[in-house]
């Protein structure tokens, strides 16, 4: 029986492996090749989808809120406190480089997942003990007298708080290309799946998050901030052992080393051979001649006729055959190694693209400052301007089924694409409903004036009497676009970057959304510094009823279809990344 157990298993490898084992170089746990059959593809997606879904609602159960207990609890003024929010949450999306260039480098996404996530979970269980300890928080207020926060108490809180955003930048840039892992680019079949697991992914997000907005923050304000901030971090333990569940089901890809220096070497090798001639033969650049390529966890990329400089760093100088060695990376690069740094040159363009875009997703202030100035009741129930934020999320929810099981396929029939719409196609699309979602804003804003006008209420900062729910579909557009963009995003990021860099293309994508915001704050204080000009109230006063948002949601909407032109036209130059099998 033995032998001819040997015979079948011999039989199997001999029809290819491609049958048997995945042709992307996944492993296991225990770095052997794996099985198709019996690891990654859907049945490893649960435990990362719960994962994520856990720790994203951890994460906006502290987040959505924090503003509230900063001004309540700790007793800080309204200033304070938006910067202290604003700096912490711009390290949110700067920690994901850390993360990233460890699990390229060295850890691989699995162990940075699982290193970080504890250190989420200890900053979260630290911020639970600053809220319930009475010595980690200052007494309450005695009539106007409102005690401040020790420097110990402070410090306490701080501590979780920033363990969490260095925490969570182990997790962003790492969830979605580990859950993507699991299937294998080389199949069909599973490339496919693969898209629709990106839609799936962000619908944990967001059902994360609607938890957060309405559960916990009724908790946080009604039921004290110790169990407000607990409920969290049990919630972020449920996350660890949803992801250490799935761990026999894992498919992981190795880490390749450090992709900055790789990059580094490939400008210095060029660089040192600027004087020589790139051959028209492109087969004698310099590439190993194993099957697999020399960056571990990577295939082999193929050649481009783009950025040709770039190539000098793969020529084999007379100097390289006379000596003899290949190895000083500093002096010769493979072809692949060039074409790692080639693919993100090419990515660039469209990377940026998406500032715009982070600048538009960031104006949800200004839609709740709209929100405070418009009629707010339904009957006896006064609707909070901030609540509207759950029509967004609502509409994430409603468009991830719509898109994954019906505008695919219908897509599909028409396209001839796996997929439906290519990533790039996608984005585009997100884009310009971004655009709609400005204009109505604006449109109903010009209605809100026009109202205001018509009852003389310009000159008082008072609700005019049309209903917030006008602004419904301003929110429902927005998660749309967040739909196709964000989703397309982690697409585009995971497919087109190089093996051994696809955290970190996930981390620039999120230092992009980072740098959207920085770009809102600073297109708003120029707006507001050239209408205030001459003693004139601007565009954005305190009173909104003098002043003239719906130009300020037109020149954003001008804006983001000058991004939209820009991304159509780089979209159209850009060239697919094509690697070997």
């Amino acid at each position: 029986m033995g032998s001819q157990e040997d015979e079948r298993l011999l039989l199997e490898l001999l029809q290819g492996n491609g049958e048997l084992y995945t042709g992307d170089g996944s492993v296991d746990i225990k770095g052997n090749p794996v099985q198709k059959s019996k690891t990654g593809n859907w049945r490893a997606c649960p435990f990362i989808l719960g994962t994520e879904c856990c720790e994203r609602l951890a994460y906006y159960g502290i987040s959505i809120n924090l503003v509230s207990y900063l001004t309540r609890t700790l007793h800080q003024g309204n200033v304070s406190a938006a910067r202290n929010i604003s700096t912490w949450a711009g390290t949110c999306f700067l920690t994901p480089l850390i993360g990233a260039v460890l699990a390229d480098s060295y850890l691989g996404r699995y162990w940075t997942i699982a290193v970080f996530s504890t250190i989420h979970f200890i900053g979260m269980c630290t911020l639970a003990l600053s809220a319930s300890v009475p010595a980690f928080k200052p007494p309450e207020c005695v009539d106007s007298f409102c005690p401040s926060a020790t420097p110990a108490q402070y410090g306490v809180f701080f501590l979780g708080l920033y363990l969490i955003a260095l925490g969570t930048g182990g997790i962003k840039p790492c969830v979605s290309p580990f859950g993507a892992d699991q299937f294998d680019d080389t199949d069909p079949d599973e490339r496919v799946k693969k898209g629709s697991f990106f839609n799936w992914f962000y619908f944990s997000i967001n059902i994360g998050a609607l938890v957060a907005s309405t559960l916990i923050v009724w908790i946080q304000e009604n039921a004290g901030w110790g169990l407000g901030f607990g409920i969290p971090a049990i919630f972020m333990a449920i996350a660890i052992a949803s992801f250490f569940s799935g761990t026999p089901l894992y498919r992981f890809q190795r880490p390749g080393g450090s992709p900055l220096t790789r990059m580094c070497q490939v400008a210095v090798a060029s660089f040192r051979k600027c004087k020589l001639e790139v051959p028209q033969d492109s087969s004698l650049l310099y590439e190993i001649q194993d099957k697999l390529s020399a960056i571990e966890g990577s295939r082999k990329l193929e050649h481009t006729e783009e950025l040709k400089c770039l190539d000098k760093a793969a020529v084999v100088s007379d100097a390289d055959m006379k000596s003899g060695d290949f190895s000083n990376q500093w002096r010769l690069c493979t072809v692949t190694q060039v074409e790692e740094l080639k693919i993100l040159i090419r990515m660039f363009p469209i990377l940026a693209t998406g500032i715009i875009f982070a600048a538009v997703f960031a104006q949800g202030p200004l839609f709740v400052e709209q929100g405070m100035v418009m009629d707010r009741k339904i009957g006896s129930f006064t609707i909070p301007a901030a609540s509207l934020f759950t029509f967004d999320i609502i509409s994430v929810i409603f468009w991830v089924p719509i898109y994954d099981r019906i505008l695919v396929p219908i897509a599909r029939k028409l396209t001839g694409l796996e997929r439906g719409f290519s990533e790039l196609q996608r984005m585009g699309i997100g884009l310009f409903i971004s655009i709609l979602a400005l204009v109505t804003a604006a449109v109903v804003e010009m209605r809100r004036l026009q109202i205001a006008k018509e009852l003389g209420l310009t000159d008082e900062s008072v609700a005019v009497p049309i209903n917030i729910l006008w602004q419904v579909p301003q929110y429902l557009l927005v998660g749309a676009a967040e739909v196709f963009t964000f989703i397309g995003q982690f697409e585009f990021f995971y497919d087109q970057s190089p093996d051994a860099m696809r955290s970190l293309c996930s981390a620039l994508s999120l230092l992009m959304i980072s740098l959207g915001n920085y770009l809102s704050s600073v297109i708003l204080t120029i707006v507001t510094a050239v209408t205030t000009a001459g003693g004139n109230p601007g565009w954005i006063p305190d009173n909104l009823n003098k002043g003239h948002l719906d130009y300020y949601f037109e020149l954003l909407a001008g804006l983001s279809f000058l991004n939209f032109l820009v991304y159509v036209f780089y979209s159209l130059k850009y060239k697919t990344k094509k690697a070997s099998s």
